[in-house]
C-alpha cells in the first residue's frame, strides 16, 4: 500500500502542476479579447484528464511506464487538437491574429506582437509560446493521471479476484475522480485566465499552487488508500 500511496501523491501533484501550464482565456478568449483556450480551466483540464486516463486504460497489461506514456500522449493529442482548432476559428472565423500583450516578441519565434493586439484586449488566440505551454501542461497532467490509474489498477489486479474489465473500470473511475478534484482545486488557485508559463500570474501562483496541490494530494491519497484497503479486506 505504500507504493500505491506514493504513486497517488506524485501523480496527483503532477496533475495540479500541469493545470497551471494550460493557457486558458475563459469568456474573454471566447470574445477574442484574451489569449488562451476559450473555456474555463476546470473544463479543459478535466477533458484532458478523461482523454489521458482512457488512453492509459487502453494500455492495460503493459508495463507502467508504457501506461504512463500512453496517457501522456492521449492528453497531449487532445490538448493540441483543441488549441489548433481554437486558433483556426480565431484566424479564419473571427479574423484576429495570434498575439498576446504579455510580451513584445514571442519568446520562441521572435514574432513582434504589439502591433497585432487590439486596444483594450490582452491578446487573441493561442500564440506559439502558449501552445507549447499547453503541451507541457497536458504532458504533466497525462503522466500524473496515468500514474494514478496504473497504481490503482495494479493494486486491484493483485488483491481482487475480478476480471480485467472490472478492475480497469474501477481504476478508471477512481483515477478520474482524483483528477477532477485536483484539477478543480488547481484551477481555483489560478483564479481566472492565464496565458502559460511566461505569464506573470504563473510566476505568482506556481509555488503556492504546487504546495497546495501536494497537500491536497496527500489527503486524497490517504483517503483513497483507506477506501481501497476497505474494498480489499472489507
Amino acid at each position: 500500500m505504500w507504493e500505491l500511496l506514493i504513486s497517488l501523491i506524485i501523480g496527483s501533484t503532477l496533475i495540479g502542476i500541469g493545470v497551471h501550464f494550460i493557457p486558458v482565456g475563459g469568456a474573454p478568449a471566447a470574445l477574442s479579447t484574451s489569449a488562451g483556450v476559450p473555456t474555463g480551466a476546470p473544463m479543459i483540464t478535466i477533458g484532458m484528464g478523461i482523454t489521458g486516463i482512457l488512453s492509459a486504460a487502453l494500455a492495460i497489461g503493459q508495463p507502467n511506464y508504457i501506461i504512463a506514456l500512453s496517457g501522456a500522449v492521449g492528453s497531449m493529442i487532445m490538448m493540441s487538437i483543441t488549441m489548433f482548432f481554437s486558433n483556426v476559428i480565431h484566424i479564419y472565423g473571427v479574423g484576429v491574429p495570434l498575439a498576446s500583450s504579455n510580451f513584445e516578441k514571442d519568446p520562441l519565434t521572435g514574432f513582434e506582437q504589439d502591433a497585432f493586439v487590439s486596444p483594450g484586449t490582452t491578446g487573441h488566440g493561442i500564440p506559439t509560446i502558449s501552445y507549447v505551454s499547453g503541451l507541457i501542461g497536458s504532458l504533466l497532467g497525462g503522466v500524473g493521471g496515468s500514474l494514478a490509474f496504473a497504481s490503482i489498477y495494479s493494486t486491484f489486479s493483485t488483491y481482487l479476484n475480478y476480471s480485467t474489465v472490472i478492475n480497469g473500470t474501477l481504476a478508471t473511475i477512481f483515477s478520474l475522480m482524483l483528477f477532477f478534484i485536483v484539477a478543480v482545486m488547481a484551477s481555483y488557485n489560478i483564479g481566472g485566465t492565464i496565458q502559460g508559463f511566461y505569464d506573470e500570474k504563473f510566476k505568482q501562483k506556481i509555488i503556492s499552487g504546487t504546495i497546495s496541490c501536494f497537500i491536497i494530494s496527500v489527503v486524497l491519497s490517504l483517503v483513497y488508500v483507506f477506501i481501497i484497503w476497505g474494498l480489499i479486506y472489507g
